[in-house]
């Protein structure tokens, strides 16, 4: 079968990747072409019809000034598609143009499968008539979506979070040799993980190293983003804050703590067993536009979301100040706090269920 797949962020393209992987031992003579990056990229052994770096603007106002470079490429993605005349079009997450090419696509009598929801249950609700009319198969990774979806009418297929297929096949690490093959001192490591976005990591980075005269005796140690160039982190950087790159889950199982801007990175560090902090912040503008479109949503962590509850801190905003970090950062890394926050790491990973979320998507995609 010919499938045609759109990835347009780094989360989607490793669990796209991994769908891939899941697809090809069921379906050994898979064709793929697809949306996304580097990891699906060594799935197929060829690149992307378009990277994810080309194609991630964030907040309202980088939206705004990239619509005629956004419009540009949903006219290319339908022309693509209508050229390769795909058996099954998989949509993952990217709303606002998988949406969009949902809809030419059903036109075309395409079988549409959206692996991975956006999230309609926080914002843009209505969305949901859409999926309802043009989406085949939905597929869900997080328990309360399935109910979500059932309120409007849509069935939607529960089949556990590909985090853990994506964590269960981390191999054991040594702390000491990662520690040496990245140029490393021997203090312990707090990571820090500032997200993907040029303007978002320059903003987060700052804000959390201002609390590193207070912890003198760990190292910082940056997780580099793959659509970053290394040059790009070089002003960051200097005898107790070092950088790493492409290697995020072997810095954190070798970290005592991390500070994560919000988003999947959230919850791959709770899957990893590492106390972190939650840290966002946004232009004024785009965060006071989000308020009033983001309705009945308590957090902003994965982490959080998923258990209903808090379970790691949250700064957001104006409450991300030097002085909340450094509070919150010293609360998990030792005493009571950070044991509480590692056993509500095992209650989060009982609660998405087993691993098998990629073979129990692909299953239901080869089915139809």
């Amino acid at each position: 079968m010919k499938y045609y797949i759109i990835a347009g962020e780094a989360s989607g393209d490793l669990h796209a990747s991994n769908l891939m992987k899941s697809i090809l031992k069921k379906d050994p003579a898979a064709e793929f072409r697809f949306w996304g990056g580097d990891l699906m990229t060594q799935v197929a052994g060829y690149p992307p019809v378009k990277h994810y770096r080309d194609l991630a603007f964030m907040g309202f106002l980088e939206v705004a000034k990239n619509i005629t470079t956004i419009l540009k490429n949903i006219k290319f993605c339908k022309n693509d598609i209508q050229q390769y005349q795909p058996d099954v079009l998989i949509l993952v997450d990217y709303p606002g143009f998988n949406l969009r090419i949902a809809e030419f696509a059903k036109g075309l009598g395409i079988k549409i499968v959206y692996y991975i929801s956006p999230q309609l249950w926080a914002w843009k609700e209505g969305r949901v008539e859409k999926i309802r009319k043009f989406v085949d198969e939905m597929l869900v990774i997080l328990p309360f979506e399935k109910d979500f979806y059932k309120k409007h009418e849509v069935e939607a297929h529960f089949v556990g979070h590909p985090l853990l297929d994506a964590i269960s096949e981390v191999k054991p690490i040594d702390v000491e040799n990662f520690k040496e093959e990245n140029q490393l001192n021997e203090k312990e490591i707090i990571a820090l993980l500032p997200g993907s976005r040029e303007q978002e990591v320059t903003k987060m980075l700052e804000l959390m190293l201002s609390v590193r005269p207070y912890f003198k005796e760990y190292q910082f140690v940056i997780a580099g983003a793959p659509s970053l160039p290394k040059e790009f982190y070089e002003n960051f950087v200097d005898e107790n804050v070092h950088f790493v790159s492409n290697r995020t889950y072997d810095l954190l199982r070798c970290s005592k703590a991390a500070l994560v801007t919000s988003g999947t990175a959230t919850l791959e560090t709770a899957l990893l067993n590492i106390p972190e902090v939650v840290c966002y912040r946004s232009s004024r503008i785009s965060y006071e536009i989000g308020k009033r479109v983001v309705k009945n949503i308590k957090y902003i962590s994965l982490v959080n979301l998923i258990m209903d509850r808090e379970i790691v801190t949250e700064l957001i905003q104006s409450e991300l100040t030097t002085k909340n970090l450094l509070k919150e950062l010293e609360r998990i890394l030792k005493g009571t706090s950070r044991e509480k926050m590692l056993y509500d790491f095992e209650l989060l990973r009982e609660k998405l269920g087993g691993e098998g979320a990629s073979d129990h998507a692909a299953d239901i995609i080869l089915k139809g």
